[in-house]
C-alpha cells in the first residue's frame, strides 16, 4: 500500500512529466532522449526529497524551477567536459535550441541580442505558458517584479526586432 507521499509524487509524475520534459528539451544543449529522461528523473528525485516544500496547486512552476536548476547543473558539468575535450580537439560550434526553434531571422537575432535573464523570462512565458505569478515562483522573486521584468523584456525584444528589421542595430549575435 502506497503512502500519501508516494501517491502525491506519483500523481505529480503522471501529471507533469510531459511539461517538465518539454521544458528540458527546449532548453537543453544537444541531448539525446536518454539524457533528457535522466534529467526528468533528477527533477522528480528532488521533488521526492523536498515533497513537503512543493506548494499545492502550484506544482508545475515549482517543478520547472527545479528543472531549471537541474539543467543548469547539468550544463555546468557538460561545459567542464567540453572544455577538457576542446583541449584535445578543435571545437565545433553547434546551433542552440533557439536556432532550431526561431525560424524568423529578424526575431532570432533580436532574441539572441537580449540578455540571458530576458531570454529566460520570455521563454518561461511564451514557451512554457507561465504567467508572471508562476514565473515569480520559478525564479524565486516577487510576482510584481516578475511582471515588470517580463514587460521590460518584451519591450526590449520589440525594440531590438524593430531596430534590426530597419537595419539600425548591431547585435551580440553577429
Amino acid at each position: 500500500m502506497a503512502s500519501a507521499r508516494e501517491e502525491r509524487l506519483r500523481a505529480m509524475v503522471d501529471a507533469f512529466t510531459p511539461q517538465v520534459g518539454a521544458y528540458l528539451q527546449r532548453r537543453a544543449y544537444p541531448l539525446n532522449d536518454a539524457d533528457v529522461e535522466e534529467l526528468i528523473q533528477d527533477v522528480f528525485v528532488v521533488a521526492w526529497r523536498r515533497l513537503d516544500d512543493v506548494p499545492l496547486e502550484a506544482e508545475l512552476p515549482w517543478l520547472i524551477g527545479v528543472a531549471r536548476n537541474v539543467l543548469n547543473n547539468s550544463r555546468r558539468s557538460h561545459s567542464r567536459r567540453r572544455v577538457l575535450h576542446s583541449r584535445l580537439m578543435p571545437r565545433r560550434d553547434e546551433p542552440s535550441a533557439e536556432d532550431h526553434v526561431i525560424a524568423n531571422e529578424h526575431l532570432r537575432v533580436a532574441f539572441k541580442s537580449l540578455s540571458e535573464p530576458d531570454r529566460e523570462l520570455l521563454l518561461l512565458h511564451h514557451w512554457e505558458g507561465l504567467d508572471s505569478t508562476e514565473i515569480a515562483q520559478v525564479l524565486a522573486i516577487m510576482p510584481g517584479a516578475a511582471a515588470t521584468r517580463l514587460s521590460r523584456a518584451s519591450a526590449r525584444l520589440r525594440a531590438n526586432f524593430d531596430a534590426f528589421r530597419d537595419g539600425h542595430v548591431k547585435t551580440n549575435a553577429d
